[in-house]
């Protein structure tokens, strides 16, 4: 671009050159006579062959003349805040080459010498063929020099270099959003797919146990048998029951995204909750061998929560600490407590499988789950972690995690003591 406004600001700089070298030219073909106070035109008392020779274009006009003359070509042009510096040379009549310096701008000296940042356009200035002056007239030259003609045409492509910048930023910054957005949808659907196997997986199973259970209980030995009766109704109940939690789950998900979840918030003791959620766990424990630690040493358990979701928000991450235990490795659980300023801590740690640094920073998105080689190797639809951070964030509290992939995860929660 720089190159081709250079290339037509120089185009425009010889036609203003032309304009003015034409206009100047028209006149060398033209005598000027002497008069006498009379008014008649008569030779000179001494004549003289000099009186035959036409005045030249420099005898003519002074540099103020010429210079007005150049603004208004470079004008014609739409050059007209280029400065210019001009020379009129007469030529020499037995070389042709430029003799006496007949009229010369402030500053052209100065500009002419530096070819390689400034730009010059000379003219030719001939007597017209055919003149009365013909062949007595000397020739003469014209010479206009634009000084840095690099900056004038920067200057003159300020406004589109500008504009042309301004454009391509919106351009990258149209395909940054363009790509996000296609690697956002691939990640939505990736997500989505994963939860509507999850959730195939989590349905199919308690559906075909119920129908197992059903076909059972239509045998004629079942249909005597009270005591098989009341164990088929039990596991139907349950799985009833599990199909239902897992529906409540994906609601409560739903609410809370919309922000619909009320808390009803009292004063609680979360040394309390934290010995009822683990009670709950004992059977699991005691199936897998496993054993929780409880370092209660806060000296300040009250806080202003609901008691409900704050029991759910330990109750799940107990349960992912017993989930994602190791195989053939009894699991390790240590609930600890402190205090720390107006804050409440508490920090669950486990011996478990651990996580990698990616799956790390994604516990917390919703349907995010941590893919181990299968699936469905651990139930669920990747909501609890997600439920927790909003609960915590809810009660305007934080939650941090730490993990080691192979070694074991830990979830430090802080909550704000109640205000006495």
């Amino acid at each position: 671009m720089l190159l081709l406004g250079e290339e037509q600001t120089k185009q425009k700089v010889i036609e203003a050159t032309r304009i003015v070298g034409q206009e100047l030219a028209a006149y060398k073909g033209m005598y000027t006579t002497n008069t006498r106070s009379g008014g008649n035109n008569i030779l000179p008392d001494e004549f003289s062959l000099e009186f035959l020779k036409p005045r030249t274009v420099g005898q003519r006009f002074s540099v103020e003349e010429i210079n007005e003359k150049l603004a208004k070509a470079f004008a014609s042009v739409h050059l007209e805040k280029t400065k210019f510096e001009f020379e009129l040379d007469a030529l020499s009549t037995r070389t042709g080459m430029p003799g006496a310096i007949e009229k010369q701008s402030k500053n052209f000296s100065r500009v002419y010498d530096d070819s390689v940042n400034n730009f010059s356009s000379g003219y030719l200035l001939i007597t017209p063929s055919g003149s009365p002056a013909e062949n007595l007239a000397a020739d003469e030259t014209l010479t206009v020099v634009v000084p840095n003609v690099k900056n004038i045409v920067f200057k003159s492509l300020q406004v589109r270099i500008a504009t042309s910048i301004f454009f391509t930023l919106i351009i990258i910054a149209a395909f940054y959003l363009t790509v996000r957005t296609m690697l956002r949808q691939k990640k939505l659907a990736m997500i989505k797919n994963d939860f509507i196997n999850n959730m195939t997986h989590e349905f199919k199973t308690p559906i075909a146990t119920i129908s197992l259970a059903v076909d059972a209980m239509r045998n004629e030995k079942v249909i005597s048998d009270q005591e098989k009766m009341n164990y088929f109704s039990s596991i139907i109940k349950e799985e009833n029951q599990r199909m239902n939690r897992q529906v409540e789950t994906i609601l409560k998900a739903s609410q809370l995204e919309k922000q619909e979840v009320e808390l009803n918030l009292k004063p609680v003791h979360i040394h309390e909750i934290i010995k009822d959620v683990v009670d709950n766990f004992t059977l699991q424990l005691a199936e897998k061998m496993g054993k929780v630690d409880l370092v209660l040493d806060a000296s300040n358990d009250v806080v202003e929560a609901d008691e409900v979701h704050l029991s759910n928000l330990v109750n799940n991450l107990v349960d992912n600490a017993l989930k994602y235990s190791k195989d053939n490795v009894p699991p390790y659980v240590k609930l600890s407590t402190q205090n720390f300023g107006k804050k409440f801590v508490v920090r669950i740690e486990d011996n478990g499988i651990g996580m990698n640094r990616e799956t790390l920073k994604r516990i917390f998105e919703r349907f995010y789950r941590a893919h181990t080689g299968n699936i469905h190797n651990v139930k669920g639809f990747g909501l609890g972690l997600s439920y927790v951070k909003t609960i915590v964030e809810a009660h305007d509290g934080d939650i941090k995690a730490e993990s080691i992939l192979g070694k074991g995860s830990a979830f430090t929660i802080e909550l704000p003591l109640k205000k006495f």
